[in-house]
């Protein structure tokens, strides 16, 4: 194989967010394809200085009309206010493109915090993505 072959980028795999117009993944937020949905897998902790790392990959996975979108909350290590605030207008806009935006966590904490925000009803957790 010639040297200059090896400098050629190849491209993504199908359902990547590079080759999926979703944005590239940051240390808080990765976007993927996954059939009919679009997967927000979030890890660390999101407050008010990393929230916007999650809110970037949310409005990409929502722009689409009827956007079908799972946020994967289950490698999060703190979620606050500010993380809530980033599902609401996702969700919502979600809504407004006639889809539907839904919430994967198996951990207590945050089915306890959104039960005191009063949003267990808005994004009832599944256990696992579908």
């Amino acid at each position: 194989m010639p040297p200059e072959s090896r400098d050629r980028a190849t491209d993504p795999p199908e359902g990547t967010a590079a080759g999926s117009g979703l944005p590239p993944a940051n240390p808080y937020a990765g976007s993927y394809r996954r059939g009919p949905f679009t997967v927000v897998e979030v890890s660390g902790e999101i407050d008010m200085a990393t929230a916007d790392f999650l809110a970037e990959h949310l409005v990409a996975a929502t722009g689409d009309a009827r956007p079908d979108v799972l946020v994967d909350l289950r490698g999060v290590a703190f979620f606050d206010c500010s993380g809530l605030r980033v599902l609401c207008r996702a969700e919502s806009r979600a809504r407004e493109r006639g889809g539907r935006l839904r919430v994967v966590s198996d951990h207590p904490r945050i089915h306890r915090l959104l039960r005191a925000s009063g949003l267990l009803d808005r994004f009832p957790p599944l256990p696992e993505t579908p």
